[in-house]
């Protein structure tokens, strides 16, 4: 059997392993990815831009197991509930969440240094700081005129444990707690994420019963992008070894919901110039989560496999890999993982994410134990009107 604190620890340690391997080629095209790599197989891989000048690559170093802003912020939301010992909405993301991320020093491994988080964070994840700390917003209009991208989703895995095997619950509170964050299919995509790993908690579930949850739970493009992505994998599990023809099909379909294509880099040329990259639509979708489900069925549910096709597919890879190693970490447990991995991850990042696994799985289970206590209070309560 597959315990809850093993399941706690595949859902970590599933993101830092996806989050790892795919920051060894973030922003490459597949094309680029396969010409160089081949397919990348493991956390243990040079990064691509490692022997470029330090200005070049921002004082930054990724490859041989180095995590990203994926992990570190998982971990932050982790550590929020261990402090509030409760469920969460979008006046904790503007109160302990922002203390972890812009307060209270971390080692940053892509640093190499103690430093926050914030310094390490992508503009649209600083906004959290500049709409709760220096606007002084309404906590749960905190996403308002953000870039839409997947960053809340990539680390809300953690709501998804603490509403284990209630998946609607898991959106609500992920829905809840992101709108500080995140606004249209950006907010939608952690909403769903989040109610995926809850699913995948549950004993006996199958890779469709985790498929159908997303769907049931996912709106507009959202929704969409993922029927169409999964029954496209469906149809492609014959040649799921003939990458380039995989990539080629998804990519075509994403193409629908996701204006970008492989044109994923800032540069002063689009500067002043109009589109719809990033902006809010209800008829697009984030490119990472539908691709993940996408990976999650064409390898029937097995994680590495997934991972590995994952993030050789090339754009937001680290992001791609985080969401299909939570779901099914969450699935299998940490034991899908391989330990060398785990072990390299452990070591380079000097995070002690076994040690925050422990102390999350404390929390979360006071906060399950609560929820069943006030459920079975309810029932005897209403039977006693009804």
């Amino acid at each position: 059997m597959v315990t809850f604190a093993d399941r706690v620890k595949g859902v970590v340690f599933g993101t830092a392993y996806g989050d790892a391997m795919g920051a060894v080629v973030e922003k490459m095209t597949f094309n680029e990815i396969h010409e160089k790599y081949g397919r990348v197989e493991t956390t243990m891989t040079k990064w691509w831009k490692a022997d470029w000048p330090e200005d070049k690559r921002l004082g930054r170093m990724r490859g041989e197991g180095i995590v990203t802003d994926d992990t570190l912020m998982t971990l932050a939301l982790m550590n929020v509930y261990g402090i509030e010992r409760r469920h969460l909405d979008a006046y904790d993301l503007a109160n302990e969440f922002v203390k972890e991320i812009s307060f209270r020093p971390k080692y940053i491994p892509e640093l190499g240094k103690v430093a926050m988080v914030m310094d390490r964070l992508f503009y649209p994840e600083k906004h959290i700081f500049n709409r709760h700390v220096l606007a002084n917003c309404e906590p749960r209009e905190g996403g308002y005129g953000n870039m839409v991208n997947c960053g809340a989703a990539m680390y809300i895995s953690p709501i998804g444990i603490v509403n284990a095997c209630n998946p609607k619950a898991a959106y609500d509170e992920a829905i809840l707690f992101a709108s500080g964050h995140q606004v249209s299919y950006g907010l939608e995509a952690a909403g769903v994420l989040a109610a995926c790993v809850a699913k995948a908690f549950e004993p006996d579930v199958t890779v469709e019963d985790i498929i159908q949850t997303a769907l049931t739970y996912a709106k507009d493009g959202t929704k969409q992008a993922i029927q169409d992505l999964c029954d496209t994998a469906r149809s492609l599990k014959k040649v799921k070894h003939n990458r380039a023809e995989v990539v080629g099909q998804l990519h075509a379909v994403m193409g629908k919901y996701s204006p970008m294509g492989d044109d994923v880099n800032r540069s002063i040329h689009k500067v002043g110039i109009p589109s719809n990259h990033y902006t809010p639509s209800r008829l697009f979708s984030i490119e990472e989560l539908p691709l993940a489900l996408a990976y999650i069925i064409l390898h029937d549910g097995d994680l590495l496999e997934a991972v590995k096709d994952g993030v050789s597919s090339g754009r937001d890879t680290d992001s791609i890999g985080v969401m299909a190693g939570a779901i099914l970490g969450a699935m299998h447990g940490v034991a899908a993982i391989p330990q060398a991995e785990i072990a390299v991850i452990e070591q380079i990042n000097k995070q002690e994410i076994e040690k925050h696994c422990h102390a999350f799985i404390e929390a979360a289970s006071f906060i399950i134990e609560q929820d069943i206590a006030l459920s079975n209070r309810r029932q005897q309560q209403i039977r006693s009107i009804i």
